[in-house]
Formats: structure tokens, C-alpha cells, sequence
């Protein structure tokens, strides 16, 4: 019989991202985020590839995409409500990390694989978020998306993306339960 890590096992059937607008200071100090970015980092990476890269948002960075919202989201003509949330998303945080999805040239390893290994990362961050004691939050959004955007406000490469935004503080609530998915309905046993 395998052993049983029963606390990790207890905290993923447990875990609940918190609602970014519920987070507040105080933040992981630099030491606490290397933590969790260490965490997220393990990742699995097919190929040792590393397709994906953090920066730290810290309140001023966060008020200055904050402030360049307003004005791309009115270019695209972006509903001022969806404006609005995109601002508060920045503008609100206090610490946020931006995943960068990085993928690399590699004949063994096809490029969704390395989408998804950005994605798992920014799972593994919140997770390793929350059982460091945090709140944490994974968002994105329509700026995210926005190539423009993206490429003046960090500086990405043309083949980079925004995998998320993890929203990292301290929970002012414990949100409620919600409804989790029915496995019947989700899996299909093929035992033939």
C-alpha cells in the first residue's frame, strides 16, 4: 500500500481560492513569495522546458496597469462595466504575480503541452498560496488577452502570453461552498 500524505490530501479536497476583491494586506514578504514560486515551479514540465516565467506585481506596478486600462479597453470598445473590473482588479490588489506562458522552440515537445504546463503553474501558485496560509485568486480578463496590452504593459515577446494573475493576500472573508462538479456526470470508466 502506497503512504498516505493524509494533510495534503485533507487540504486539496478542502481548498477554495478566495475572491480576489476579498484580499487585502498584508502580503507574503519576498522571502514567503520565493516559497510558493518555488512550489509553483515544480510543476510538471515536459522536457525541462520552463515555458513560463513570473513577474511580481507590487502596488505601484499594479496602479500603473490600473491606469493604462481606461484607455485601451475604450480603443477596443470594451463595456464600461468590463473596464471598470479590469481597473479594480490592479487597482485593488496588493500584490498580484503575472504567469508569462513562454513556450520554446522544441521538436519533443509540441506547444499546447506547454500551455498547459502554465496553466498547472498558476494552479500549483494558488494552491501553494493557500496552504501557506494566504488567500489567492487566479484571474485573467480581457486585457490579458490583448496582445497590445500585454506587449507595452510587460514587455512580452511575441510568442508570450499571459497564463494569469494570481492575487495573492491576506482573506478579509472565508467565502462559502459552492456547488463542485458531479463525477458521474464527468467521468467514463473504460475498464475494456
Amino acid at each position: 500500500m502506497p503512504a498516505k500524505n493524509q494533510a495534503a490530501l485533507d487540504f486539496l479536497l478542502t481548498r477554495r481560492s478566495r475572491p480576489a476583491k476579498t484580499l487585502t494586506g498584508p502580503v507574503p514578504t519576498e522571502a514567503e513569495l520565493n516559497v510558493i514560486l518555488t512550489a509553483a515551479a515544480r510543476t510538471p514540465d515536459h522536457g525541462k522546458l520552463e515555458p513560463w516565467r513570473f513577474i511580481v506585481l507590487e502596488k505601484p506596478a499594479l496602479v500603473r496597469l490600473a491606469e493604462a486600462v481606461p484607455a485601451r479597453g475604450a480603443a477596443l470598445n470594451v463595456a464600461p462595466e468590463k473596464i471598470d473590473k479590469a481597473i479594480a482588479q490592479f487597482a485593488n490588489a496588493d500584490l498580484a504575480v503575472a504567469v508569462i506562458c513562454s513556450p520554446k522552440i522544441s521538436e519533443k515537445v509540441p506547444q499546447i503541452e506547454q500551455i498547459y504546463s502554465a496553466g498547472a503553474v498558476c494552479n500549483a501558485m494558488v494552491n501553494a498560496a493557500l496552504a501557506s496560509g494566504w488567500g489567492a485568486n487566479w484571474l485573467s480578463g480581457w486585457m490579458s488577452h490583448d496582445r497590445a496590452f500585454i506587449e507595452h504593459a510587460f514587455a512580452l515577446a511575441p510568442s508570450e502570453t499571459i497564463a494569469g494573475f494570481i492575487h495573492i493576500g491576506t482573506e478579509t472573508s472565508a467565502p462559502p461552498e459552492r456547488p463542485r462538479p458531479d463525477l458521474d456526470a464527468i467521468t467514463t470508466w473504460m475498464r475494456t
